[in-house]
């Protein structure tokens, strides 16, 4: 099959995160099953656009904002547009990692216009909410695509909930996890130093200053670990620089990695914490778990049901004290770091192995494309 997979946006301080990783990930798996697969997405901050990412051909976009005080959302690009009018009709098959913007919404639009067709991942992006500009974009965009999606992948059933509640209606929806390539070799429990590493978007909704007020409170008791901060600035870090100051040197904020960078970053650190509430599968504890690291997340993660069965890590409520004394735990507790670190990289291999995550999307394409031969040939027949 000839596959194009879109997103919003890729750029070098890997800013928009998971959905970037979830479609680079994808893609090799499926190159390596045989298939064609180009990334086509939005892009800004390189000074020369890379071709590849990770060895999947990429065809990126410079953006310009349209709607100020968006975020990724006011993002667009014209030239991305025009190039999918051009071409889509080139693939076989179109899966856009669907947000409520404006470069995805009209790639998917792009896609149902020209006839190929078209899945749909949103990654938790598409719920209900009470944001204003959300009304008018679901009324003109959004519920028409879900609805015409040849495939609606979801990933826990709160998503499966809220996509059917913004489409108003039946969706061909189908359950398809994140996954995470296999450490090659897998990178055992020995760490050279003690650090609990937060890597992840400096946001909000993130909470990295939960993970501040942890490390502030823990070396304060006078436990020898480092605590490390490592994502893009999306606002949270001036709050957070006066308490990374007093410390010394044993809170630090690295700032922006490449995504490529990121498996290698994890590798260092002995316990991964993400103080996010309402998370829907982060690949950034699906990776730290890929090479061994037991993790800290909220009960409102969705990973906290595999993580807590597997043993793999420290699910807490989204208190501080919860988060403070999960912590305290493990960095004080060298045995349980290592089972837990094991389980991690096993419960990765079992549940959330690229291979089983290439059979399912192959499975899927199939029969998106049969399905598709099916409702042409109807069509011919009545016209015919």
């Amino acid at each position: 099959m000839k596959i194009v997979q879109i997103v919003t946006l890729i750029s070098p301080d890997a800013a928009y995160g998971g959905p970037v990783r979830v479609a680079v990930n994808q893609a090799r798996e499926l190159m390596r099953r045989g298939h064609d697969v180009t990334i086509i997405a939005g892009t800004r901050g390189y000074d020369t656009k890379p071709t590849e990412i990770d060895g999947v051909p990429v065809h990126l976009f410079n953006v310009s904002r349209w709607i100020p005080h968006t975020g990724f959302a006011g993002l667009t690009s014209w030239r991305l547009w025009l190039h999918l009018l051009r071409h889509v009709k080139d693939f076989d098959l179109v899966h856009v990692h669907m947000a409520r913007d404006l470069v995805t919404l009209p790639s998917a639009a792009v896609a149902l216009l020209m006839r190929v067709p078209l899945a749909l991942q949103c990654h938790g992006m598409i719920d209900t909410t009470s944001n204003l500009l959300a009304r008018p974009l679901d009324a003109l965009l959004t519920r028409l695509i879900l609805r015409r999606a040849g495939v609606v992948f979801y990933l826990t059933p709160r998503e499966e909930a809220d996509l059917t509640a913004v489409a108003r209606s039946p969706l061909r929806l189908e359950a398809l996890v994140n996954g995470v390539p296999e450490s090659d070799p897998p990178v055992d429990n020995f760490r050279p130093a003690l650090e609990v590493l937060y890597l992840a978007r400096l946001q909000e909704r993130k909470r990295p200053q939960f993970f501040v007020e942890a490390a502030r409170t823990l070396l304060l008791e006078g436990h020898k670990s480092t605590f490390a901060l490592v994502g893009p600035d999306e606002g949270a870090a001036q709050s957070l620089t006066k308490e990374i100051q007093k410390s010394r040197g044993h809170i630090t904020w690295e700032g922006a990695i490449a995504s490529d960078e990121t498996t290698t970053r994890l590798g260092r650190a002995s316990v991964y914490v993400l103080p996010s509430v309402n998370e829907p599968f982060p690949m950034s504890v699906l990776e730290a778990m890929s090479v061994g690291l037991p993790v800290i997340v909220t009960q409102s993660c969705g990973l906290a049901p595999a993580v807590n069965a597997a043993d793999a890590g420290i699910v807490v409520d989204h208190s501080q004290e919860a988060l403070t004394n999960a912590v305290r735990a493990l960095i004080t507790d060298e045995a349980r770091r290592e089972t837990m670190g094991r389980n991690a990289l096993a419960l990765t291999l079992k549940q959330f192995s690229m291979e089983a995550v290439g059979i399912s999307l192959e499975t899927h394409y199939a029969n998106l494309l049969k399905q598709e031969i099916f409702t042409t040939s109807n069509a011919q027949v009545a016209t015919g």
